[in-house]
């Protein structure tokens, strides 16, 4: 029993330690970069940089779905499934839009244009310009889902309501960590404000 209890005691250290491991690492992955404007109770107001996302549409308005076929063709891209079997650095967050046919976009990094980033092998995948905008975001932790995504944006819906802010319908799902990161999940809903 004593035996028994050590390698479960070990294994859990393990555990938390590859945890807190993959935190610190996914804190030093490239982002999509803003500056708060304004914050407000329960909310944020942020000027975006323009930015490059390698992106790709989807046939579902559900989060699950959309998330793990969006993330294997996008990943496969990044991970070398491309004109150059070239691997290219995981930026963050993973975005996605809220709409009937739901887009998925990764941050494309700095340096890399459309002139110079290989050919996805696959004929979906479409590169975006993005230009500099202001958007509201709301932040919530654990793993996101349909019931989630749909509480936190009713949620930023009344907050820029009751603050007089005027909104546009294109709404995203911004998520932070990869998969195997079990704690300290970071999501947000943002939208692009008029």
């Amino acid at each position: 029993m004593k035996t028994f209890l050590i390698i479960i005691g070990a294994l859990l250290f393990l555990f938390v330690g590859a945890q807190i491991y993959f935190y610190k690492s996914s804190n030093n992955i490239e982002g999509y970069q803003y500056d708060v404007l304004t914050s407000f109770e329960g909310f944020e107001v942020r000027k975006y940089e323009a930015s490059l996302f390698t992106t790709v549409k989807l046939d579902t308005d559900k989060y699950k779905q959309a998330s793990g076929k969006g993330f294997s063709i996008l990943g496969g891209y990044i991970f070398g499934k491309n004109g150059r079997q070239e691997r290219m650095s995981m930026t963050s967050p993973v975005a996605m839009t809220l709409a009937d046919k739901m887009t998925m976009s990764f941050l494309v990094p700095q340096g890399l244009t459309k002139k110079n980033l290989p050919k996805p092998d696959n004929i979906n995948i479409k590169f975006l310009e993005v230009p500099e905008k202001k958007m509201a975001a709301i932040t919530f932790s654990g793993w996101a889902s349909d019931a989630k995504i749909k509480k936190y944006k009713e949620q930023l819906i009344q907050l820029l309501d009751k603050n007089n802010i005027k909104y546009t319908s294109n709404f995203s799902v911004l998520g932070y960590n990869p998969p195997y990161e079990l704690f300290f999940r970071r999501n947000e809903i943002v939208v692009e404000l008029d």
